[in-house]
């Protein structure tokens, strides 16, 4: 880890360690957390309600400065102090706003369309909860969040925890 950490700087002393305040603060620097990024929202349905709600994000330094929608019935909503816009306000809420990255909680069908008006708003990251994979330019960054991969990933992971521990394996069977 000292090695890895070498590259960002000289963070502790060989042989003494590392002062661990000084080290978190460093890596939050390293990983951009040391400032507040402003968060666009696009999808007010039922994930975008849950993602709104998640109180982790804003103590990680991500404040969602705006929520759109197309739906008729729930465009002008509150949520907390913000009204969800129609979707057709991005551009100019974008700029208006300083928002660098976009979350895209919205159908399928619908997410590649959220994805362009992101580019083309000029946010620098896309965050896509939409089951579908969305293309983008180069100079976005896009990061994928699939739940069912997870899932699977859990499934399987639990499946091999039981090959190598069977004694956990009967336990489940007999309560099953």
């Amino acid at each position: 880890m000292r090695k890895d950490l070498s590259y960002f700087g000289q963070f502790g002393k060989r042989g003494l360690g590392y002062s661990v305040a000084r080290l978190r603060k460093e890596v939050r620097v390293i990983l951009g957390l040391n400032r507040r990024w402003r968060v666009a929202l696009v999808g007010a349905g039922n994930m975008g309600s849950a993602l709104f709600s998640y109180k982790e994000f804003r103590r990680q330094g991500f404040d969602i400065a705006a929520v759109f929608d197309v739906s008729p019935e729930r465009v002008g909503q509150r949520w907390r102090d913000l009204a969800i816009r129609h979707v057709e306000a991005l551009a100019t809420e974008v700029e208006r706003l300083g928002i660098e990255i976009g979350v895209i909680a919205v159908p399928a069908r619908a997410a590649q369309s959220v994805a362009d008006r992101l580019v083309q708003a000029g946010v620098g990251g896309i965050l896509n909860f939409a089951h579908r994979k969305i293309f983008v330019p180069p100079a976005v960054t896009l990061r994928n969040v699939n739940l069912s991969f997870e899932l699977e990933g859990l499934a399987f992971a639990i499946k091999a925890d039981s090959v190598r521990r069977p004694a956990r394996a009967t336990r489940r069977a007999r309560a099953e």
